[in-house]
């Protein structure tokens, strides 16, 4: 109890300079056209999944937040804790998807030597390291993401999967470097219910060099 309390009145002091000074989250521009990943993801979901889906997260998660620095101000024990879920499932989507868009192209990429090495070295090849991982991201039941993620404690590649829009970072403590939205309006309006098809085209937009860039950043 003696501990709880200090924290409350540490979060009370820093409180009010916290959330004067944060700017609010933003919907972050795509690199490309809606168009741009055509025919392996269409114009229609691209807009929808971003302009509508992902702008809601940013929205909640800015609400939350500012709900947050107030319950923080006034010590508000109970609300902090009930805020926790739409903190987690609203910044989980913004984060998630910040590096979604940015892993995906429409150019041809290849990985970089180093995270080819570390592919080979941590699943064997490229084509199993690709079989494993869409292996355990179709498997998700319902919504969740597929994830190639940087071990910093091992220094290796590893596979994880993230229930709803939970981070994977927060969650598993792996860096993300590549991940895989298998939400239904990700892919539903194209491929129905045939997930493993999307999660099969989608590694043919890729951007690996974007993946090679975090796993650079990573190590």
């Amino acid at each position: 109890m003696l501990a709880l309390t200090r924290n409350l009145t540490r979060l009370q002091t820093v409180a009010p300079a916290v959330v004067g000074c944060r700017g609010k989250h933003d919907l972050p521009k795509l690199p490309y056209e809606y168009s741009a990943l055509e025919p392996i993801i269409s114009r229609e979901i691209m807009e929808l999944h971003h302009s509508k889906h992902h702008q809601t997260y940013v929205t909640n998660l800015n609400a939350a937040e500012e709900q947050l620095g107030d319950a923080v101000q006034k010590q508000d024990v109970n609300k902090i804790i009930s805020l926790q879920g739409a903190l987690r499932f609203n910044g989980g989507g913004h984060l998630n998807h910040s590096i979604f868009w940015k892993n995906l192209t429409s150019e041809k990429t290849t990985p970089s030597a180093d995270l080819k090495q570390a592919i080979n070295d941590r699943f064997g090849d490229f084509e199993k390291f690709k079989k494993e991982l869409s292996t355990i991201t179709v498997a998700i039941q319902g919504s969740g993401w597929g994830w190639l993620g940087y071990n910093k404690k091992t220094g290796k590649l590893d596979l994880a999967t993230c229930a709803n829009q939970d981070p994977l970072e927060a969650t598993t403590g792996l860096v993300p470097l590549l991940g895989i939205d298998v939400w239904e309006h990700a892919y539903y309006l194209q491929y129905k219910n045939v997930r493993p098809k999307y999660v099969e085209a989608i590694f043919e937009i890729v951007n690996w060099k974007d993946v090679s860039e975090r796993f650079a950043k990573a190590k």
